[in-house]
């Protein structure tokens, strides 16, 4: 099947306020709590990068848009506090604002540092982290149990082939 580069990022089926999401977060945070500080963090990184997202024709959100391969409304929805992107729109803009994607996930709250450890130097042997299956990371990031089919063999198709 033959898609666009925006087809992935226009199905933005992430968390949006006051859905079944939102409650029962752990430490009190709730997914509004994490759209809002989300949203502030990278709002800041793109105004660092140059992109104009505070003017009222939106020209920096296009331009991110455009320069990320992403739906415009996703950037919209984000900026206006309605949806947090989905996990192909994340890297996009990851790439496109120079950060890394692990940085994304964590600070929008889908993952946790724990889930994405950095290898960390002991005695001089780098750690060996324990990798997620792409199973175990579409339940970690709340994929619909009827996607997470879908999910696993797009991730596998991205995960580097074991012989």
């Amino acid at each position: 099947m033959v898609s666009s580069p925006r087809a992935s990022a226009r199905s933005d089926q992430g968390y949006r306020p006051g859905s079944d999401h939102e409650h029962g977060r752990e430490g009190g945070r709730n997914r509004a709590d994490e759209l809002e500080e989300f949203a502030e963090w990278i709002e800041g990184v793109m105004r660092e990068r140059g992109y104009d997202i505070d003017s009222p024709r939106g020209g920096g959100k296009s331009k991110l848009a455009d320069d990320a391969g992403v739906h415009r409304a996703a950037v919209s929805r984000l900026i206006q506090r309605q949806s947090m992107p989905d996990l192909e729109t994340m890297r996009r803009l990851a790439a496109v604002l120079g950060v890394p994607l692990r940085d994304m996930l964590i600070r929008s709250g889908r993952l946790s540092e724990n889930d994405l450890p950095i290898m960390a130097a002991r005695g001089g042997e780098p750690e060996t982290p324990r990798l997620l299956s792409p199973e175990e990371a579409a339940r970690r990031m709340g994929v619909p149990p009827e996607l997470q089919e879908v999910f696993v063999r797009v991730t596998k198709a991205f995960l580097p082939q074991v012989e």
